[in-house]
């Protein structure tokens, strides 16, 4: 009844005309609330984005920070147009469904072109599905640009997204979300910490380790040079923004009202976030001597991606630990990737790289064959079950759409970088991408005058 009467409240102030044209029926109202519930969930998602440019932003110098807003918006529009087009398709295509073929890649829904309405007995439209599947797809290709950033000129951005929105995001996806073979499995991975964030960041990894590291971040012994972001308020806004928006990502993808259960997502992924930046903050401050500000919001962010997988698979003690180790692996992470001299700007492969290894993996070990049941995919964790079946198949997942990830991107920004140069020259890194790149400034009032120094 509260139900009935909410949807016909909303009804009311959005379709006056037409809300009491008719009585709808109880599926036709669930229909409604699912709809309303991905479409704010897409919302949620999408401005992420925002996240991202001030992340990025904000870690890196000012002299680039005009390139980061404005690439980032272009590349999401750009994603948006290949994924319609192929992504889609390949991700959720069913014309090949019952085939070998389809364990691996799905085929059919290219140029995706949905109904006006839900078809009958759906609980929700097929358009607000792919928008909602497209800022996840958009999501991922933003964490690949931590490992571009400052030193990849335009135009490697605009082939990577091609290819990786058409073919190597859609294929794990297609593997784990659109009933592929790891899906078979049982893989669990509600959503994403696998499919959306360590694709991205095996991407990354293989673009910064093709680039090399940015000028003066290494000296010729080995020793890392801090190269400090411009702006710690911009990277702390972006935190917020992005744990706002992990709501959307996490508790929308229950794509249902239904019980409730979006609710329960989303209070395990608050306490995921809060240890995992608590952890981070507590170790730097017992290593270091100072409460670090920058390993704190990794620390926050390496929480959140972590229980992205687990978040309905798991009790709420069990997502405060997957939380609070996340928070110790990142600080210890950025340090290791240092030492091998990957020189990682936005921290992506930490943050998104090795907590979200550790996230899909904690599944294996803390998720309630309750909760495994009421979401449907594989079984119970080592402790509720004592069975390593589960972990066996988390592992399994890491390693094949990792290992995908690394071969297929090193294919094609390797291809790129012989073909058509990947790297800015040392000139226009130096100058900034602002300038070099796109030919105005992202703060013109700081913009100095001929002959001065900016190299800042």
């Amino acid at each position: 009844m509260k139900k009935t009467i909410f949807v016909l409240g909303v009804m009311s102030i959005l379709f006056p005309v037409v809300a009491f044209a008719e009585s709808p029926s109880s599926d036709t109202l669930n229909m409604g609330l699912n709809s309303l519930w991905i479409m704010l969930s897409f919302i949620l998602v999408l401005l992420m984005q925002g996240g991202f440019i001030l992340l990025e932003a904000g870690s890196t110098r000012m002299k680039n920070a005009g390139h980061v807003a404005g690439k980032t918006i272009f590349t999401v529009g750009l994603a948006g147009l290949i994924y319609w087009a192929i992504g889609y398709g390949i991700t959720f295509g069913g014309d090949n469904a019952g085939s070998v073929l389809a364990k691996f890649i799905g085929w059919g829904e290219f140029f995706f072109n949905p109904g006006t309405s839900a078809a009958d007995g759906a609980s929700y439209p097929s358009a607000v599905f792919f928008l909602f599947q497209l800022a996840f797809a958009a999501i991922s290709l933003s964490i690949a640009w931590g490992g571009f950033a400052e030193r990849a000129k335009l135009s490697s951005y605009i082939v990577f997204t091609i290819f990786f929105t058409a073919i190597i995001y859609p294929v794990v996806a297609h593997w784990i979300w659109g009933g592929g073979w790891l899906a078979k499995h049982g893989a669990q991975d509600f959503a994403g910490s696998t499919v959306v964030h360590l694709t991205g960041a095996v991407a990354a990894f293989v673009a910064t380790v093709l680039l090399k590291p940015r000028i003066g971040k290494f000296n010729k012994d080995g020793s890392p040079n801090e190269i400090l972001g411009h702006n710690q308020v911009f990277t702390a806004l972006s935190v917020l923004l992005l744990w706002v928006g992990w709501f959307g990502f996490n508790a929308g993808s229950t794509v249902a009202i239904g019980d409730g259960f979006f609710a329960y997502v989303a209070f395990t992924t608050m306490l995921g976030a809060g240890a995992g930046g608590v952890a981070a903050l507590v170790i730097s401050w017992a290593v270091t001597g100072k409460a670090d500000i920058t390993t704190m919001l990794n620390g926050t962010l390496a929480g959140l991606v972590a229980i992205t997988a687990s978040c309905a698979f798991v009790d709420p003690w069990a997502a405060v630990v997957i939380g609070l180790v996340a928070g110790v692996l990142v600080f210890y992470s950025v340090k290791m990737f240092e030492k091998f001299k990957v020189d990682d700007p936005i921290y992506a492969l930490s943050v998104h790289g090795m907590a979200g290894i550790w996230g899909t993996l904690a599944n294996g070990i803390f998720a309630t064959q309750a909760l495994a049941e009421k979401v449907n995919v594989g079984q119970g964790g080592l402790i509720d079950t004592g069975s390593w079946k589960q972990l066996l198949v988390q592992l399994e997942s890491v390693v094949f759409a990792g290992g995908f990830v690394l071969i297929a991107s090193f294919i094609v920004l390797g291809g790129m970088k012989l073909i058509m140069g990947f790297r800015v020259t040392e000139e226009q890194e130096i100058v900034g991408l602002d300038l070099s790149e796109h030919g105005a400034y992202g703060y013109p009032e700081q913009l100095k005058k001929p002959g001065q120094d900016i190299k800042g």
